[in-house]
């Protein structure tokens, strides 16, 4: 029983490929606010959405095993491609903690309106990918759903820029094809894309619902916790520690700003 105590005060791992999977842990700390968090972001190698498979493999793996050497007691893995190239993967080397990953929340897109026109935004690589492809099965006869790339957005994110008018006209050329149609949702396939919702809104108008996966990991993560009895009853407010590859004073502050903003 000590043992297990002991753990439950171990800190949950969070990672993505660089500073998006923040708008994940702050779904985290919001419901699980006396969890301790590690959050480490792989700012040097982002973004991941444009790499090989390969590639997006042997740099989640590393993510992983550089918190479990830390000593975390769970692994959220805040990134979709990443969740996407390598979930099955990392439960399997890792099957003695809980590993939670995150996809796209086209679920309750879907369920937002009879037949409803979706578009998706994601990175390249998660739209390419059978778990992407899966999920869209299970619910292309009740909406017509539409895949959007959207190669260059994650970079706006990762040097701050998450308003003005270049991110305008980026999104504006992105929603181009669509202008003229009706788009009932649009669902945020990267944990990047959060951080700019505000500008997807302007840009989009009022009458098109935005969706994204955070707090449903954040939920899953409590789910398995529970579960595990892994859960810190402790009455006292958690810690959040960042980290990221490049570790630069610039990237912690973003970090920062990202989590209490």
């Amino acid at each position: 029983m000590g043992e297990l105590i002991e753990k439950a005060r171990m800190p949950i791992g969070v990672f993505d490929s660089g500073v998006g999977g923040i708008s994940v842990l702050r779904e985290l700390a919001d419901l699980l606010p006396n969890e301790n968090y590690i959050y480490f972001g792989d700012s040097k190698y982002a973004p991941y959405g444009t790499k090989t498979l390969e590639e997006v493999r042997r740099l989640t793996c590393a993510d992983a095993e550089y918190l479990i050497r830390r000593g975390v007691k769970a692994l959220v893995v805040a990134c979709n491609t990443a969740t996407s190239a390598a979930i099955g993967l990392l439960r399997e080397m890792y099957r003695e903690i809980p590993v939670i990953g995150i996809e796209p929340a086209l679920k309750p897109a879907v369920l937002s309106k009879v037949n409803p026109t979706v578009l998706v935004m994601a990175t390249p690589m998660t739209l390419k990918e059978e778990k992407f492809h899966n999920l869209m099965q299970r619910f292309q006869s009740q909406a017509e759903i539409i895949p959007l790339p959207c190669p260059g957005l994650v970079e706006f994110v990762e040097r701050g820029e998450l308003e003005g008018e270049r991110l305008i006209s980026c999104l504006s050329q992105l929603f181009f094809e669509y202008r003229n149609r009706n788009v009932d949702a649009v669902v945020l396939g990267c944990t990047h894309y959060p951080f700019v919702r505000g500008a997807i809104e302007q840009v989009l108008g009022p009458d098109t619902a935005v969706f994204d996966g955070g707090a449903g990991t954040a939920r899953e993560t409590k789910r398995q916790l529970l579960n595990a009895g892994l859960l810190h009853l402790s009455g006292e407010k958690g810690s959040v520690c960042f980290e990221n590859s490049l570790g630069t004073g610039e990237l912690t502050a973003l970090c920062e700003k990202l989590f209490y903003s």
